[in-house]
């Protein structure tokens, strides 16, 4: 049972949940085996007494008021996965885990002769759909957030636990998300007048040129220079429960649009996108002072590591996380 965080009498929503009596959860994105990396850079240490950075991710998430994690894995590695990782977080929160399925599909739909892998990180969240009733929100299980953007998805969830069409996402400028050893994948944002998200934009293969310009592909296949300054979406979402619903109905258009490419993924920022120009969802774009690093090929774990070290001789972490 999760814990509360409310006194009195709250509205419940339409399934009769109060939402606002519930600690958020955590739900973490950890089905990859990284594949640019070379293996499940999920357990490789990273901190002075060998943590990694889920470790560190699961720690944040613990003191900005998360009362559950939820691990979704691949079936393949799940005993590992959960020795390594899971086994260290139970007696401080409580943790269950799902799996990604290639073959988790809606009713009406099969796997593509010839399709061999799962069908991108919308698939991964939707993977939760019959345990997570809570407000959530959404990570990677292998990029260093900061302590401050927990705090803020935590403190958001609660405030809008009540609102289903609300939803949020952390956002840091794309110049502090490249890697200086090839490209990487980002959401790029646009955002209204008001400050919430107007679109985001999926693009691949977003990289530094000779030229000393960023550019990637858009799922056109389209490149272009993209401001260094645009906000991306780093896959650090805050959702209602009310999202499965939303996710699913986005999913099958995807499915019937799409599901036989076999290298075809469905992005949860094409979700959120499709929402709000639908007018179903306003998702408020949350700024942090917390720095981003993450671990996209093996080269990046120097840096990783050197700034995870920082982060602990300038107080914002202990030495040895207990």
């Amino acid at each position: 049972m999760l814990g509360a965080i409310c006194q009195g009498s709250a509205a419940l929503d339409i399934m009769g949940t109060n939402h606002t009596c519930m600690k958020p959860t955590l739900l973490v994105l950890a089905a990859g085996m990284g594949s640019r990396y070379g293996g499940l850079k999920q357990m490789d240490p990273m901190g002075p007494n060998g943590e990694t950075v889920l470790d560190y991710s699961v720690f944040d998430a613990i003191r900005a008021g998360f009362g559950r994690v939820v691990f979704i894995i691949r079936e393949d590695f799940a005993e590992l996965f959960k020795q390594s990782v899971g086994a260290k977080f139970a007696d401080k929160i409580q943790v269950d885990y799902v799996f990604q399925k290639l073959t988790d599909l809606p009713e009406g739909f099969s796997v593509p002769e010839g399709r061999e892998k799962p069908w991108g990180t919308a698939h991964a969240v939707r993977a939760a759909r019959d345990v997570v009733n809570e407000p959530f929100a959404v990570i990677n299980a292998d990029d260093f957030y900061g302590r401050d953007a927990y705090a803020r998805a935590a403190d958001f969830l609660i405030k809008e636990a009540n609102n289903p069409n609300a939803m949020a996402m952390i956002g840091y400028p794309l110049e502090n998300t490249l890697s200086d050893h090839g490209t990487v994948n980002r959401g790029i944002c646009k955002l209204d007048a008001s400050g919430a998200l107007a679109e985001v934009e999926e693009c691949v293969n977003i990289g530094r040129e000779g030229d000393g310009h960023v550019r990637g592909a858009g799922l056109n296949g389209d490149r272009r220079v993209i401001p260094t300054e645009a906000p991306v979406s780093m896959n650090f979402w805050a959702f209602n429960p009310v999202f499965f619903a939303q996710l699913e109905e986005a999913f099958k258009k995807f499915l019937t649009e799409s599901g036989a490419l076999p290298k075809s993924e469905c992005y949860i920022p094409t979700v959120v996108d499709q929402l709000i120009r639908e007018g179903k969802a306003r998702c408020s774009v949350l700024q942090t002072t917390s720095s981003w690093f993450g671990m996209t090929y093996p080269e990046d774990k120097p840096f990783v590591v050197e700034s995870i070290q920082k982060a602990i001789d300038a107080g914002e972490y202990p030495e040895k996380l207990s």
